[in-house]
């Protein structure tokens, strides 16, 4: 199986994270990379990879200007230990508090007080949660990219809500700050989809130590926002005073891992390393590993078997409009399958039976889904194994456009499968029907492996 491992020894931003995984971009893609990113977000934000080192070990570091500067060149600076963090003023709940870690060059991403509602303070405009994910809706990307963008922002939105004592739809972020971890985050996701790893394994994450000073005061390391984030992941403290882990990036750790722990016995195929600019006695960088694990896991499954988690509940008073709201809420929060069997309930009233397939990570929070947004009085769960496919992504060239196309192998099968939404789109600007694109993506993909 493809496997990615993230090592945060020096703890995680955003930019960092997206320098590491373009390494491991095939060479001829990078610009690919880089043009494209450039171009989704037009004049208001470039991208640029710029080489880097952190104790003579050499890496990339990101560099993301937002109008044509660097973030922390509008924000108001305060130089922590580690990583200079422009934690802006609240009471625009800030997605990290603006971790701007210096240590860690960390425009980052969710350390940009992002505020979109367009509210002026301090003389710069501020952009609500609901405006960033409107944003990401709208880029040019597959669904399964800003899914995962919009995942990784809720995450930071529900603990900075939670911090703060509000709802998520009063959260605020500094403009220039939010276009900065915007870009931060839709790359990370975006090459972690190129990538295509089957599986993802987080070291234990190292968040720092001491305390950090922002313009409302001095917060203790880590800050309360990357405090609520990495509940349920492995961390521990520096024995030096910074931080070193800004809430984008323990984020994007989050949703991303299938599991936490120590590297997987793997054959590493390439390495990549994600560095800041502050210099510290031990190199200042995110370091990833992808490779191929071919011997049995530590619980015992091997590289076509896993554990999911099966939760169903039965629903006889919800109608199907409400009922097929919760499919997208389902599986943006990490569910792996969503549907419904039709079913005859007591007195012979007619219902639904709603099924839920996730990670065991994720049961928790798709049974609180289910409790508090249906009308059921209580769920049933229970573990099971499960035999599957290993699958991964490759995009083709057609006369409609480029075409993502899923294959899925293993145990000497193979099965190729053009993406729905790319296919609709596609279909759609050319007015031809979803066959024709369909079976044009799959002749140009036979065609390049003939």
């Amino acid at each position: 199986m493809k496997s990615l491992y993230i090592e945060c020894k020096m703890g995680a931003a955003g930019d960092m994270l997206m320098g590491a995984l373009y390494e491991l971009l095939p060479q001829e893609e990078q610009q690919d990379f880089l043009d494209t990113m450039n171009r989704l977000f037009g004049p208001d934000i470039t991208v640029r990879a710029i080489s880097g080192s952190s104790n003579h070990i050499s890496g990339t570091r990101m560099e993301v200007k937002v109008f044509g500067k660097e973030e922390d060149e509008y924000a108001h600076e305060h130089h922590h230990e580690g990583h200079e963090h422009h934690h802006e003023d609240h009471e625009h709940y800030h997605e990290g508090r603006d971790h701007h870690h210096e240590g860690h060059d960390h425009h980052h991403e969710g350390h940009h007080h992002h505020h979109e509602g367009h509210h002026h303070h301090g003389g710069h405009e501020h952009n609500s949660y609901q405006e960033i994910l409107h944003r990401i809706g709208h880029l040019d990307l597959p669904e399964k990219v800003k899914a995962d963008a919009g995942a990784v922002y809720k995450l930071i939105g529900d603990a900075e809500s939670k911090v703060h004592q509000t709802s998520l739809e009063h959260i605020h972020f500094h403009e220039v700050g939010s276009l900065d971890a915007l870009a931060d985050v839709v790359g990370c996701c975006w090459l972690m989809d190129r990538i295509g790893a089957g599986q993802v394994t987080v070291s234990p994450v190292c968040v720092g130590n001491g305390q950090v000073r922002c313009a409302h005061g001095i917060l203790p390391v880590p800050a309360p926002a990357t405090a609520e984030i990495i509940k349920g992941m492995p961390s521990y403290a520096s024995d030096f005073d910074g931080e070193l882990l800004t809430p984008t990036g323990a984020a994007l750790l989050k949703h991303f891992a299938d599991n936490f722990g120590g590297m997987p016995v793997m054959e590493i195929e390439k390495t990549g390393y994600g560095v800041g600019t502050r210099q510290y006695a031990q190199a200042n960088c995110v370091r990833l590993f992808l490779g191929n694990t071919v011997w049995e896991n530590t619980s015992g499954e091997d590289d076509f078997s896993d554990t999911v988690t099966e939760i169903s509940c039965n629903l006889d008073d919800m109608t199907a409009e409400a009922t097929g709201a919760l499919y997208d809420t389902l599986l943006n929060e990490g569910a792996l399958d969503v549907w419904t069997v039709p079913i005859c309930m007591k007195k012979s009233r007619s219902g639904i039976q709603l099924n839920v397939l996730c990670k065991p990570k994720d049961q928790d929070e798709m049974i609180r889904i289910l409790l508090e947004q249906t009308t059921t009085q209580g769920v049933r769960y229970h573990t099971r194994k499960r035999q599957k496919l290993k699958s991964r992504f490759e995009t083709v060239e057609t006369k409609y456009g480029k075409i993502a196309i899923k294959i899925s192998e293993g145990r000497g099968i193979r099965k190729i499968k053009p993406e729905y939404e790319d296919v609709v789109l596609a279909a759609g600007e050319h007015g031809v029907s979803f066959m024709e694109v369909s079976d044009a993506a799959r002749n140009a993909f036979e065609n390049c492996r003939s």
